[in-house]
């Protein structure tokens, strides 16, 4: 393992996370949800001192957390996109064109190589945009609640509850380097919270979410 590799691609996990202080809480969560970058290159035809290459190339996203013992944690799927896309050179214009304007590509690649897609348990192009869409709903909801209709409570709770299913829990860690909230905490404990599903109410069909 190329020691400056490791050192430079901690330097820019730094320079993009900030210097927070990872716990035993978060580094438990971290264990629980990503996996050390050298596991997953023993499991692939991938060395790890290459997804680090690439990693600084700009191919391949920066670890989602370095733990306390500095070890660099990744997403379990970290390689799947370059594998659909045919490979990493080729992942760039691939991921562009999951995306309707060259503007969401180009914002939703630099998130994407951030490694801040914590937010999500599958990095697919697919669960970031139904993530943005649901946050678009689930605001748009909140910013002007009806919770004694029935219909309003439960539309709130399926997107509510779909959303649940796209992210994990997050980290302490994570409300730290985002600078407070993060989005579990904002849209789906706070409205579950605060507008509670009573028993009873009808699960109708939702109106198409577009």
């Amino acid at each position: 393992m190329d020691r400056e590799l490791a050192a430079a691609v901690a330097a820019r996990y730094h320079a993009v996370n900030g210097h927070h202080p990872m716990t035993a809480e978060d580094d438990a969560y971290a264990s629980e949800w990503f996996v050390p970058v050298e596991e997953l290159a023993a499991v692939t035809s991938h060395g790890v001192d290459e997804i680090r290459r690439l990693q600084l190339a700009n191919r391949l996203p920066l670890p989602s957390y370095i733990c306390r013992d500095g070890t660099q944690m990744v997403a379990r799927d970290l390689l799947e996109l370059a594998d659909e896309a045919g490979g990493f050179d080729e992942l760039p214009a691939w991921f562009a064109r999951q995306w309707a304007s060259p503007l969401d590509a180009v914002r939703e690649w630099d998130a994407y190589l951030s490694g801040l897609y914590v937010c999500l348990r599958s990095w697919r192009p697919e669960n970031m945009r139904r993530k943005d869409r649901l946050v678009e709903l689930i605001s748009k909801q909140l910013e002007r609640p009806e919770p004694d209709d029935d219909e309003w409570l439960a539309e709130l709770h399926r997107f509510v509850d779909e959303l649940d299913a796209l992210e994990p829990p997050f980290a302490p860690y994570d409300r730290l380097r985002f600078g407070g909230p993060v989005s579990r905490d904002r849209l789906i404990t706070a409205p579950r919270r605060r507008y509670p599903l009573p028993s009873g109410v009808a699960d109708e069909p939702r109106k198409a979410a577009r």
